[in-house]
């Protein structure tokens, strides 16, 4: 699992600098945007994805990888939302806004440790398709979450769908980033 520790490390610096670079590009205007906004972008970056995966070609030249770090970024900026709400107007600098990021991938980051080593790494013998219908499953169990206004009767919470996706989103980019198919 030290490799595990490592790749994920590399991997998710990769989003971070992607994130902080976009947050000195565009400020913080995600601020604004509601969890079902941030939902649907996710969705279609999984979407993408899927349709990529299942066809097998590819028009639009854009790399997978970009779609799995913008699930990441996209899941911890809701994960963000959920913890301080929707502002009316970007309320955060792009400083504020990477220690809110940091925070959120610490927590993330424990989660997949403990989860991981409970697993045993099965997702090292998964196909990226399969963490790309996961990420889907989980959006789809978000989406009714939210219709239902985030209530649930024996489920997680969407929090936790969240940081699932951004677990297995670093998990296909640890595979396509160190080809381990």
């Amino acid at each position: 699992m030290a490799d595990t520790a490592h790749e994920y490390g590399m991997v998710m610096d990769i989003c971070r600098q992607l994130f902080q670079k976009k947050a000195q590009d565009y400020g913080t205007a995600w601020r604004i945007l509601r969890l079902p906004s941030l939902t649907d972008q996710i969705y279609i970056k999984a979407n993408r994805l899927r349709s990529i995966q299942m066809a097998g070609v590819q028009k639009v030249a854009d790399p997978m990888e970009g779609e799995f770090i913008g699930i990441v970024n996209y899941c911890i900026m809701a994960l963000i939302q959920m913890e301080r709400g929707v502002a009316q107007e970007p309320d955060l600098s792009a400083e504020d806004a990477l220690v809110a990021y940091n925070a959120q991938t610490a927590k993330i980051q424990s989660l997949m440790e403990a989860k991981n080593h409970d697993y045993g790494e099965a997702w090292r013998d998964m196909r990226i398709s399969s963490l790309t219908d996961l990420i889907l499953q989980k959006l789809l169990r978000v989406k009714q979450m939210e219709d239902n206004q985030g209530q649930t009767l024996v489920s997680e919470g969407i929090d936790a769908n969240y940081q699932d996706m951004v677990n297995y989103a670093a998990f296909a980019l640890i595979k396509l980033h160190f080809n381990a198919s």
